[in-house]
């Protein structure tokens, strides 16, 4: 991170790294993107449940000194989560609606104050054929979600979190009940 970052991002980074996460999530800072924002800071997390890997994620931090008018303000957390789940739900044509509610949920829960919130829910359902019909078919969930957090980014962090947790079969902690555990790469 170049040392020209302004006060400001750099607080929202030790903000990003003394977040308090889910037990179950192993997380990493990981390369930012370059080009989207003059600042960036980016984590990489697994769902991680008795050695057993049961979703993935990315948190990007965007800052823009000068604001984006897309924003409506001069920070942007861009998401990622991505988990198998039950086939039967492959079907299910509330899927989207309710892994967008999750989302909501989650940044609800955590605190986490915003505006101009975008993104999309994907199913991925896959089949296999010929020589490999004997494999089952798979369905995966993918949220992909941006918005403009208007206080602490931990908050938004945390959100991130539980959002992978959940999509990933694990249930919200209820608030005011904080994980035991931190787990950090």
């Amino acid at each position: 991170m170049p040392s020209e970052a302004p006060e400001s991002f750099l607080q929202a980074v030790e903000q990003l790294r003394a977040a308090q996460l889910r037990p179950e999530l192993v997380a990493e800072e990981a390369p930012a993107p370059a080009r989207i924002a003059p600042f960036a800071v980016a984590m990489n997390a697994d769902v991680v449940v008795r050695d057993e890997e049961l979703g993935s994620g990315r948190f990007v931090l965007l800052h823009d000194p000068a604001g984006q008018d897309a924003w409506e303000g001069c920070f942007r957390a861009v998401t990622f989560v991505r988990a198998a789940m039950e086939t039967d739900l492959g079907a299910d044509p509330l899927l989207g609606q309710i892994g967008w509610t999750w989302l909501l949920e989650a940044l609800a829960d955590a605190g986490a104050a915003h505006t101009a919130v975008a993104g999309t829910v994907t199913r991925v359902v896959s089949e296999s054929f010929g020589a490999l019909s004997d494999r089952p078919s798979t369905v995966e969930i993918e949220i992909r979600a941006s918005w403009t957090p208007l206080d602490e980014v931990d908050h938004h962090l945390q959100a991130w979190g539980s959002l992978l947790c959940t999509v990933a079969g694990i249930p919200p902690l209820p608030r005011g009940v904080a994980p035991l555990a931190h787990h950090r790469a």
